[in-house]
């Protein structure tokens, strides 16, 4: 396959590797550049499918502050650390020493999404952790009884014993979310894994102390 330009016969090769930009404006400036046009707009579709367009640094930026939403975690100074809090749609990883207050951090978080974001939250307990009550205690402090029941509907807890479990459920709420009308409270806000920690543990055979990673 040859492309006609200037009288001049250039392999596909050839016309591959021209600046597009330059052919661009060659073509345009030629009357018989019919062929070379067509293999142009070619191209430059077979980019646009396979390639994302090139976004400099600060219209990244801008488009993330214009549309980013985020969850509050129910705690001001955490919110304000992250930025206004969990950003919707990403994986956020909880660190530190066994009994350092992770767990405590994650329920509040759960009552704290439940209540001011209307929809519902799943929370996965590994290690017998979760509390009801203390979920409770966070809503009620802020709610009344009747709006206190409601939002404790909203959160739904599964325990899960090991990795395979978790993956099962996950598998499962993945089939769910793609087939349920995600709107108003049937909506899932926030999954909670509390704690991955001591479904790994075992099958890499450390003895290490679990609950460190929520």
């Amino acid at each position: 396959m040859f492309v006609l330009m200037a009288f001049l016969k250039i392999a596909v090769e050839d016309f591959l590797l021209h600046d597009l930009y330059e052919l661009t404006a060659f073509s345009q400036r030629q009357t018989n550049a019919d062929r070379l046009k067509e293999g142009i707009t070619l191209i430059l579709s077979l980019i646009e499918r396979q390639c994302r367009p090139l976004v400099n640094g600060l219209k990244l930026l801008e488009d993330l502050h214009r549309n980013k939403h985020t969850l509050s975690t129910g705690d001001k100074e955490t919110d304000s650390l992250l930025q206004g809090g969990f950003r919707e749609g990403q994986l956020t990883e909880l660190v530190g020493p066994s009994s350092s207050g992770k767990t405590q951090f994650c329920m509040q978080a759960a009552a704290s999404v439940a209540e001011n974001h209307l929809g519902r939250v799943l929370y996965l307990d590994t290690g017998n952790s979760f509390s009801a009550r203390r979920i409770a205690q966070f809503i009620c402090s802020s709610s009344d009884a009747t709006l206190g029941q409601k939002v404790m509907s909203r959160i739904l807890c599964h325990t899960v014993y090991d990795i395979y479990t978790l993956f099962d459920t996950l598998q499962d709420l993945e089939i769910t979310l793609r087939l349920q009308m995600n709107v108003n409270e049937s909506r899932l806000r926030l999954l909670v894994v509390d704690s991955i920690s001591s479904l790994i543990t075992p099958i890499l055979g450390g003895s290490g102390s679990q609950g460190t990673y929520p």
